[in-house]
């Protein structure tokens, strides 16, 4: 894999966090331009990119991340950020691929937690902060979980994060039926048919947000 953060201490602290867990990292940069560099040279299997990097500090990141999967579309890109930044956000999450997330810094709790999420990623899944897809829902006149319960509100964040319907019960202490009620409820609130898979649930959330 290779990391991209501007932040000597932050990107360095995670090679070693990365490599504790037997993950190999071929490169570490800290600019935007320095990362399509890395990845061309190394067709790494996954990314972790921040969002505001230099030359600009703005959302070069994103950009490169978009560019980079362009240019080899098996690329995994996990953006880990302590910003959530629009502008590209949807075009590098709802291309229809997979193998793409969006996790804020403040809310990975542990390296279990980050190196599941860069595990699913890496398997084509969507991994995304629940408070990405609220503020992408925001950013939208209309906002659907408005006329979400709170569980249900619940049950989507945990489908956003590649949760499997069992994964859910667990977490909520409900029973499986009742996440698929749940289930079929949002997808019938926001009009969009339940496609089964967490992956392409996700994925059919994200392109109906391209769409608004």
């Amino acid at each position: 894999m290779v990391v991209a953060d501007d932040s000597m201490l932050l990107r360095e602290g995670l090679v070693r966090l990365l490599t504790e867990a037997d993950c190999q990292v071929v490169a570490a940069v800290a600019d935007a331009p320095s990362f399509l560099e890395a990845v061309a040279a190394h067709r790494p299997d996954v990314a972790v990119v921040d969002v505001r990097m230099p030359p600009r500090m703005s959302d070069d990141g994103l950009r490169a991340a978009v560019e980079a999967r362009a240019a080899q579309p098996s690329l995994g890109v996990l953006m880990l950020s302590a910003y959530i930044e629009l502008s590209y956000a949807d075009v590098l999450l709802s291309d229809g691929r997979g193998g793409v997330g969006y996790l804020l810094k403040d809310r990975v709790a542990s390296l279990d937690t980050l190196v599941e999420a860069l595990r699913t990623i890496v398997g084509g899944g969507t991994v995304l902060d629940p408070e990405v897809v609220a503020q992408l829902l925001v950013a939208r006149r209309t906002d659907p979980l408005q006329t979400l319960t709170p569980r249900e509100r619940d049950v989507l964040a945990l489908m956003a994060e590649g949760r499997s319907n069992a994964a859910i019960a667990k977490r909520l202490v409900v029973s499986a039926g009742a996440v698929e009620k749940h289930v079929s409820n949002i997808f019938a609130k926001i009009n969009l048919p339940d496609l089964g898979a967490d992956n392409r649930r996700v994925l059919a959330v994200l392109a109906w947000l391209k769409s608004r």
